[in-house]
């Protein structure tokens, strides 16, 4: 992983409530952050984040600044955007994403 990675990874630790049981493993060449199974963001490996908002939400959070959606190779994965790096500098916008991936997460049964 690279430092802006490696950063980002420890922002979102840093953030998140430690009464949730949060659970970490590597995934798309980063760390994805999981709560009961599910996985809530992953930091890629260039310092973006992937943030699950769910199908129905997707099109809302396209709008905000840095959102696209995300895609492996030529598929898209629905339900899941990619927040450009840059834009996640600012505190408050890093707690917005990690807020509405929660936010749907917390909708999913336990795995």
């Amino acid at each position: 992983m690279s430092f802006a990675s490696d950063e980002l990874s420890d922002r979102i630790r840093d953030t998140l409530d430690p009464r949730l049981s949060i659970t970490e493993q590597k995934m798309f060449g980063g760390r994805a952050f999981m709560l009961a199974g599910n996985m809530l963001v992953a930091v890629m490996k260039e310092g973006s984040l992937l943030v699950r908002v769910g199908k129905e939400n997707q099109e809302q959070y396209l709008s905000e600044p840095g959102a696209t959606l995300m895609r492996m190779g030529d598929r898209t994965m629905t339900g899941f955007l990619e927040v450009s790096g840059d834009v996640l500098e600012d505190e408050d916008i890093l707690m917005h994403w990690i807020g509405a991936a929660l936010a749907f997460v917390r909708t999913l049964p336990p795995k």
